[in-house]
């Protein structure tokens, strides 16, 4: 089963749930929760889309994620200040293979 890490990029503004190199990780279809720092349902509405994708090794520069190709990158919905008093949250979703 190929297992997706998502990590936290990078926040601009304040993020109630994420910090910096906060991670998520998927195994299949389940969440990993002991590997897991915090999950947000609003923010996941920005990688759910992708994650089949990832799991299939499309790569990133092919369908716009990246400049790479190894390295997915999405972006949390709340734009942040000025116009949101919370922040917005940059994700890496990397793929790992069974034995990596």
């Amino acid at each position: 089963m190929t297992r997706i890490r998502i990590r936290v990029h990078e926040i601009k503004g304040t993020c109630p749930v994420f910090k910096k190199n906060d991670q998520m990780v998927f195994d299949g279809p389940e969440l990993v929760k002991d590997e897991t720092d915090a999950y947000c349902v609003w923010a996941s509405a920005s990688f759910l889309p992708y994650l089949l994708a990832v799991r299939y090794g499309i790569p990133a520069d092919e369908i716009g994620l990246s400049k790479e190709t190894d390295s997915y990158f999405v972006q949390c919905l709340d734009p942040g200040p000025p116009l949101t008093s919370g922040g917005t949250v940059i994700f890496e979703m990397i793929r790992e293979n069974e034995g990596d």
